[in-house]
């Protein structure tokens, strides 16, 4: 099996600018409490070109695939054998309302596979990251990396993931699942994270389309801490489709309960 442990070195040390960079422009920013679905700020497009910039310096030959339009890199090709899947900021919500509730997410997929994965959460300086056969970790701080694993709870006691509720609102995978206990954040990348860390047993992104970079480097980690990732048919998660799009759900678990939260998702 092919080590990747320099490219996870790459990736981190991007992440870790980048999230430096993030953390100073997050004090001065003035918290904007109804910021929509669709914000993207100045910080989205500084930090993406900060870390494009320092993969690309280190890999010029491999594609570069990210969520902002980057003129500087319009030229790299977004997708190939090689390619970085990168969000800036995912959960720029989190970042604009000031909740702290944002990750820097860089994936690299080699043939369609993803085989490194980081989430750096900036506030809470807390780094989750992941290599295809080399195990997920986490960080917090300047402490030394300890092993993250999957839990073990079943369905009675499934503490979901999931995107903040509207009042008076049960999304599907609430009312499907049964949640004993539901974590409401922003960020696909925490949300997997959290599965990956054990802190949640689930997570299901029943969005129409949402993109590579929403998912791929969580994807790593949530399966190398021992997790199942699928759509929500249950089937394998593609990449480098048109537009990059993903159209076909992901449910995010512990594995023990992933097929009957693929059946009770279904039948809601």
């Amino acid at each position: 099996m092919t080590d990747y442990r320099t490219e996870l070195a790459a990736a981190r040390e991007a992440a870790a600018r980048a999230g430096e960079y993030l953390r100073g422009e997050y004090e001065k920013f003035v918290a904007i409490p109804d910021a929509p679905v669709t914000i993207s700020t100045h910080a989205d497009k500084a930090s993406q070109e900060l870390i494009l910039t320092f993969l690309h310096e280190r890999f010029p030959d491999d594609a570069l695939c990210a969520e902002e339009s980057t003129p500087a890199f319009d030229a790299v090709p977004k997708s190939g054998r090689r390619a970085w899947v990168v969000d800036p900021i995912d959960g720029t919500r989190g970042f604009a309302k000031k909740i702290g509730q944002f990750s820097v997410m860089i994936g690299l997929l080699v043939d369609g596979q993803p085989v490194v994965g980081v989430v750096a959460e900036p506030v809470q300086h807390r780094c989750t990251f992941a290599t295809l056969g080399g195990g997920c970790w986490t960080s917090t701080g300047n402490a030394e990396p300890v092993r993250c694993h999957v839990s073990t709870r079943g369905t009675a006691e499934l503490v979901l993931a999931q995107s903040w509720l509207k009042t008076g609102m049960s999304p599907k995978p609430v009312r499907a699942l049964a949640p004993a206990r539901v974590i409401e954040t922003y960020s696909g990348g925490v949300k997997l994270a959290l599965v990956a860390r054990g802190e949640a047993d689930a997570y299901a992104n029943v969005y129409e389309t949402f993109h590579d970079w929403d998912i791929c480097a969580g994807q790593v980690l949530v399966t190398e801490a021992g997790g199942t990732v699928t759509t929500l048919g249950g089937d394998t998660i593609t990449y480098q489709n048109e537009r990059f799009a993903q159209s076909r759900g992901l449910l995010a678990t512990n594995g023990l309960i992933h097929a009957e939260a693929i059946m009770r998702l279904a039948s809601v």
